[in-house]
């Protein structure tokens, strides 16, 4: 063998191993781990049907969406407190736009971004140029959302128009081969709307943060910021257009729970901030920003997800069981990640010491 070739393997390796993916395969890991008992368990009662996985992404699109956005916020060293309020004001202006006031949806779904968009923006400015902690400012962004909502109404109300009960009634289902005809897999799998929006949200932002120089921005001021004003990078253009990214993820967020719910209401998704926080967090994003990737945003959706549908197979657990579970689960990957903090630290340590003559 070569030295070019074996030189070529171990940086295969190298790469592979970084503990930068430690969380990622955790998550993966655990996810296969849950799966597989649920198979064990429930597997009897169609736990392992092409269904059950589907489900996965059609009930849980929405946090998919907005996850994408809190993922590179996270990378950043921030953290955003108000998806949920914007994605629940986005269904608002849905929802009275189109059935109070009568205006088409698409006019309404426009303003929302411009409105949800524009919310992130400022709220980007006001971090980087006063200097706000994101925890206020975000705070500050949630109290405002959520009091529009309630300004707008504060009953439940019904979307009716062509375009929504379309978009929400749309459907791709999955077909088998059968005495040469294609049929639909029993039980009927499928998906919607919501998981296109979640796919297409979600290969943008693989993109956008593997592929462009943003995305490479997005790391470097995460990882170190006062590093990356040194090299001349545009720490606070960065900062910005990551929160009015995430903006848009929210209001796309909203978009897919109000066809998932078809209606309005100033008290929905309380608390989503948490969940999409969480879905993050055990996908492998520090937060102490620097790290993160999509793929485990994926798969920390899937895994949160996966806990109420075993609650749901097995039928004798109260919902709140799935509550404890997600927040054992949410400190397991805080404490996995302090151990690769720490093993990456005392590496970092070894490599920079002096060499004793």
């Amino acid at each position: 063998m070569s030295d070019r070739s074996l030189a070529s393997r171990r940086s295969l390796g190298s790469r592979i191993m970084n503990p930068k993916y430690i969380m990622i395969y955790a998550t993966i890991g655990i996810f296969l781990v849950m799966y597989l008992f649920g198979a064990i368990s429930y597997g009897a009662q169609g736990f392992t049907t092409l269904r059950t996985i589907t489900n996965l992404f059609v009930d849980n699109a929405y946090y998919g969406i907005s996850a994408v956005g809190m993922t590179m916020v996270l990378i950043t060293g921030g953290i955003d407190l108000s998806v949920g309020a914007v994605a629940s004001l986005t269904g608002m202006f849905i929802a009275y736009g189109t059935t109070v006031l009568g205006i088409h949806p698409l006019l309404c779904i426009l303003f929302s971004l411009v409105v949800g968009v524009g919310l992130g923006l400022l709220m980007g400015w006001v971090i980087h140029r006063l200097n706000v902690p994101p925890f206020i400012t975000t705070l500050t962004g949630m109290f405002l959302a959520r009091g529009v909502c309630a300004l707008i109404s504060r009953e439940s109300i019904e979307i009716k128009h062509e375009m929504i009960d379309s978009l929400a009634s749309w459907k791709i289902y999955f077909m088998q081969l059968k005495d040469g005809e294609w049929v639909k897999i029993k039980p009927i799998s499928y998906i919607n709307f919501n998981v296109i929006l979640f796919i297409v949200v979600l290969i943008a932002g693989i993109y956008i943060l593997q592929k462009t120089r943003f995305g490479r921005n997005v790391y470097a001021v995460g990882g170190n910021e006062q590093s990356a004003k040194l090299m001349g990078l545009p720490v606070g253009k960065t900062k910005i257009l990551v929160y009015g990214f995430n903006g848009l993820c929210s209001v796309l967020a909203g978009v897919a729970y109000a066809l998932y719910v078809k209606s309005g209401w100033n008290l929905s998704l309380m608390g989503a901030e948490l969940d999409v926080i969480t879905c993050a967090v055990i996908g492998g994003t520090l937060l102490t920003g620097g790290v993160g990737y999509m793929v485990g945003t994926l798969f920390g959706v899937l895994l949160k997800s996966m806990i109420p549908a075993l609650i749901t197979f097995n039928g004798n657990l109260l919902s709140w069981w799935g509550k404890i579970a997600t927040g054992l689960l949410l400190l397991l990957f805080i404490c996995i990640q302090k151990l690769v903090l720490g093993v990456t630290g005392r590496k970092k340590t070894s490599k920079t010491k002096p060499i004793k003559e």
